[in-house]
């Protein structure tokens, strides 16, 4: 996003601020209580209060906004294969207790000094201050219209966000009085069933859907509409029909899910979405142009904007190409992805490493493989442009500073490196500047939901109303967009048979597609893969989280006698022009002692870098495995527990609010929870 875009919300605040008469606006914001008429009777004013919600549910300025997430910001991504790192759903706990961070306080909390503050509900009486007032002085019905639409979706995602944590949770749909008045309704309204929860986000995204346009005009870019309402009301009727809330796997849900989303793929279609290409280009070049396309991109169905502005009051910059570069770049070098999820990437023909047309070589874990690998992530020798330097190339190997050291402990990111020895390049854009010193800028904008997912949330229903064909057609046609082989007329999938391996392949695809944008945890919570608990990895035949260690890499250079290198003496980059740069080969006596990884001439029989670095990987480079970027003590491996497929409701929650149920399986004040989320 170029710097002189405003995200709306800033700039229509900008306007409130500068007309003093209308401050009470910001008061009413302020105290989350305020019914300001003003407010419904003025169109630039109703229209910031809307979008302020935008602003409520969406990542802030220099968010890392890939792999943040509404309710625990980046936990839930570390709860994955995708991140290492101990959270409160990977670890030992003596006893799944309430009053344990694993009893999730998104739910809510008491009011604290200073009045409530940026949760669920108060997000929730918002929406529901605006949607009872906003009739009732005289805005143009059009207007109205549009602005309640946007508010009936924000009011379905919070409330999906709280179900598909919790199961069914209190559903307010009126503004509540915090003073408790005789005779007045109550306020202590009980949790509801799931199902109940379920119909009325699926009402209010169809109210959504007939109120929002297909498309906005750009200075209205990253609004919801018709089709985003829809898009999310297949992605909730989804989830209600996969094995987390559908034990009995009832054909019916599979069947509402399907024609959900069918019409959310058709609504979108037909308003000028779809897979992004760049005219008939599918390959991963385009693949990875998509996230840095604007205003006019088909892929972008929901999108969270950004910009580049530096310091004023309309900034809002994305954080998470900072937390991807290098540090020897001056990025944050913050980002480690792990070698499970960079295993888990198939062949270029698209099937696994170990059925593929291609030999898969551990040493070159990098050769053969799906195009999108190679925009997903980078590794030691990979190219990793950026605005200042189109040729740069990540080097991120070590070496020993002694003969007697197991592993290595030199590297030649004498800036520091990142924990696994793998960087994630996939949201980076290769235009990036760094001339202010640390990417810190960056205007990439975040797209919640892309229409690959309608199309794989389609595939996904379809076979599960038995229509395999269907379903395979549509996980094949995201994987020729990605420019993935069809060797075997299939694009890799030409053993998929039965309708398990069908729904395997669908989740897989997604596991891939959509790596490191959040969607990830809830695949394994909504199809319970964190264990075999209840037999799901087994139907799908995957292998559990639980009870493994997340890792990285290290790559260590050896010598041409195939024994390890070992400097002690820190190497001087600058005694040889030719190799400047070049920590690894160039000793403190100023002699390159192995070999020049980006040499003046290539050695006989090779024309090209690629052709290089192959024989740097099979002469001088050699990977191992590296095990300590989960927690090294008291052999520390992944925990999930089966409760957390519906959290609890945390101590203190029900400390002000004894009347909740507690969810089953968790305890309380009262003894065991009896509230069923199954319902």
């Amino acid at each position: 996003m170029n710097r002189n875009k405003i995200i709306w919300f800033f700039a229509s605040l900008c306007i409130i601020v500068s007309a003093s008469c209308k401050k009470d606006f910001l008061e009413e914001k302020r105290d989350l209580n305020g019914e300001n008429e003003q407010v419904f009777k003025d169109p630039v004013l109703a229209q910031s209060y809307v979008d302020y919600m935008y602003y409520s549910f969406q990542p802030g300025d220099n968010a890392a906004a890939f792999s943040w997430e509404l309710a625990h910001g980046d936990a839930f991504s570390r709860t994955t294969e995708e991140f290492a790192g101990q959270t409160d759903w990977n670890r030992v706990w003596s006893k799944i207790d309430y009053n344990q961070n694993h009893a999730s306080k998104y739910f809510g909390e008491k009011l604290p000094t200073g009045g409530p503050k940026n949760n669920p509900y108060t997000r929730i009486k918002q929406i529901n201050i605006f949607l009872s007032e906003i009739d009732k002085y005289g805005l143009p019905e059009k207007l109205r219209e549009e602005l309640k639409g946007q508010m009936l979706f924000w009011r379905a995602f919070q409330y999906f966000d709280l179900v598909r944590l919790y199961g069914g949770v209190p559903l307010i749909l009126e503004p509540q009085n915090p003073i408790v008045i005789e005779g007045a309704a109550s306020i202590e309204v009980p949790r509801s069933k799931s199902s109940e929860v379920i119909e009325q986000i699926v009402a209010d995204l169809d109210a959504a859907t007939e109120f929002l346009p297909p498309n906005w005009g750009n200075s209205d870019w990253g609004r919801i509409t018709s089709g985003g309402a829809a898009a999310l009301k297949g992605r909730v009727l989804l989830t209600w029909a996969s094995p987390q809330f559908n034990r009995n796997d009832d054909r019916a849900r599979w069947q509402r899910a399907y024609d959900a989303n069918l019409a959310a793929k058709n609504l979108l279609e037909a308003s000028g979405f779809g897979l992004y290409k760049k005219g008939s280009l599918a390959n991963a070049t385009a693949w990875e142009k998509m996230f840095f396309e604007e205003y006019n991109n088909p892929e972008a169905v929901i999108i969270t904007g950004f910009n580049s502005v530096i310091s004023d009051q309309v900034q809002k910059n994305n954080g998470w190409e900072q937390a991807a570069r290098p540090r020897e770049i001056e990025g944050a070098g913050s980002l480690s992805p792990t070698k499970q999820i960079m295993d888990a990437f198939p062949m270029k023909d698209g099937k696994d490493r170990n059925s593929s047309t291609y030999t898969y070589d551990p040493n070159k874990f990098y050769k053969n493989r799906d195009p999108r690998f190679y925009k997903t992530f980078a590794y030691n020798g990979s190219h990793w442009p950026f605005n200042e330097d189109k040729n740069y190339r990540l080097w991120t190997y070590s070496w020993f500073s002694a003969a007697s050291k197991a592993t290595p402990d030199k590297t030649t990111e004498t800036a520091g490196s990142n924990s696994s020895g793998i960087y994630i390049r996939k949201g980076t854009n290769p235009d990036a500047s760094n001339s202010r010193g640390d990417f810190g800028y960056s205007g990439t904008d975040f797209m919640e939901m892309r229409f690959a997912e309608v199309v794989l949330n389609l595939a996904e229903s379809a076979i599960g109303i038995d229509k395999l064909s269907e379903g395979l057609t549509l996980i094949k046609s995201i994987r020729e967009r990605a420019g993935v082989e069809n060797l075997d007329l299939a694009y890799g999938l030409s053993n998929v048979v039965t309708r398990d391996q069908h729904f395997a392949a669908a989740i897989n695809e997604r596991k891939i597609e959509f790596a490191f944008e959040g969607k990830r945890f809830w695949d394994l919570r909504r199809w319970m893969l964190f264990d075999d608990e209840f037999g799901t990895l087994t139907r799908l035949g995957m292998d559990p989280l639980n009870g493994t260690r997340r890792t990285g890499i290290w790559i260590y250079v050896k010598k041409d006698d195939g024994s390890k290198y070992v400097e002690v003496t820190k190497p001087d980059p600058t005694t040889d022009p030719k190799v400047i740069g070049d920590p690894m080969l160039v000793n403190s006596r100023g002699v390159v002692p192995v070999i020049s990884r980006e040499p003046a001439a290539y050695p006989p029989g090779i024309t090209t870098f690629d052709e290089y670095l192959d024989y740097l990987y099979d002469n001088h480079f050699v990977v191992i495995e590296k095990d300590n970027l989960d927690p090294t003590n008291n052999n520390w491996k992944f925990k999930w527990y089966k409760e957390y497929y519906f959290l609890g409701i945390n101590k203190s929650i029900l400390d002000v609010s004894p009347y909740l149920e507690q969810t089953q399986g968790w305890n309380s004040v009262n003894g065991a929870g009896t509230f069923d989320p199954l319902q």
